[in-house]
């Protein structure tokens, strides 16, 4: 049995496994509510939506009561996901994190900065986290409420100037540097990194006279297995295709089962260890 000990409540447990889905929920949702014309629901939404679209690059809307859920304490402890400070920063100044690797699931990033179950607090007093993801995740109903309410915010240059801009210091942008097309390369026991193409976050912290700080995830990598799609493959060209018309990758992904080892979309069970200040 799959070490099931880990989620005591059954409903936790449904929870994590269908967390990868929120997205597609959300969006199922708003569907729902048009199809069957519960106008009253989504007409008001969809106002309020159109007043608030620019709030992502705005520095989001986090919620306290959303990071302290308590599905994000199992999903930190289920890999378990842990985060190291080398040295001390100074929370007068503002700080670009760059995180490597992007993995399939950036678990380390939001379990360490999006959650109130990490030790970040402690390590690093005084600071206010920031996760920057693809502004299209924000074009997507509801599920933008859920990712700004995490901290999460666009990763346009708008929206990271907005989080550098705070005069008394304090913030923290963390931009997952490869991105989408790093993801592509997220296989276990290899790292493919993508960072001479990335070169406009540099631009962005000499301007605010922020500075950089590399962040490495050990283990992001290892948490799915994905179909082999080498460089010229009629996958990854396709792959990469679909990523330049979406604006994001889909890596075609499996792990493990609720309940068996053998297959699902399950992440497999791998400490995650997200080391910063490098």
């Amino acid at each position: 049995m799959a070490c099931l000990h880990l989620f005591p409540h059954g409903p936790w447990r449904r929870l994590l496994s269908l967390a990868h889905l929120t997205a597609q929920v959300c969006i199922g949702i708003i569907v729902i509510l048009i199809i069957y014309n519960f106008w009253f629901l989504y007409v008001p939404y969809m106002t309020w939506l159109y007043f608030d679209w620019s709030t992502p690059e705005q520095g989001g809307r986090r919620s306290n009561w959303v990071r302290s859920w308590t599905v994000w304490k199992y999903f930190k402890d289920y890999f378990p996901i842990h985060l190291i400070k080398t040295w001390d920063l100074d929370p007068s100044h503002n700080y670009v994190f760059g995180f490597h690797p992007h993995g399939v699931l950036v678990a380390g990033a939001f379990g360490n900065f999006c959650t109130n179950y990490s030790d970040f607090e402690e390590l690093f007093p005084g600071f206010t986290a920031y996760l920057h993801v693809l502004p299209f995740w924000f074009c997507c109903p509801l599920f933008r409420e859920y990712l700004m309410s995490s901290g999460s915010v666009s990763v346009s240059k708008k929206s990271v100037s907005h989080v550098l801009s705070k005069e008394e210091g304090g913030n923290i942008s963390i931009i997952v540097l490869g991105g989408a097309e790093e993801s592509l390369d997220a296989h276990p026991g290899k790292f493919t990194l993508f960072i001479r193409q990335r070169k406009g976050f540099v631009k962005i912290a000499l301007t605010h006279g922020a500075s950089l700080v590399p962040v490495f995830s050990f283990g992001e990598n290892e948490l799915f297995k994905q179909v082999n799609n080498p460089e010229g493959s009629w996958l990854r060209i396709v792959q990469e295709k679909l990523q330049k018309i979406m604006g994001f990758a889909l890596p075609l992904f499996h792990a493990r089962g609720i309940f068996q080892y053998n297959f699902g979309l399950m992440p497999y069970r791998k400490p995650i260890h997200t080391v910063g200040p490098t």
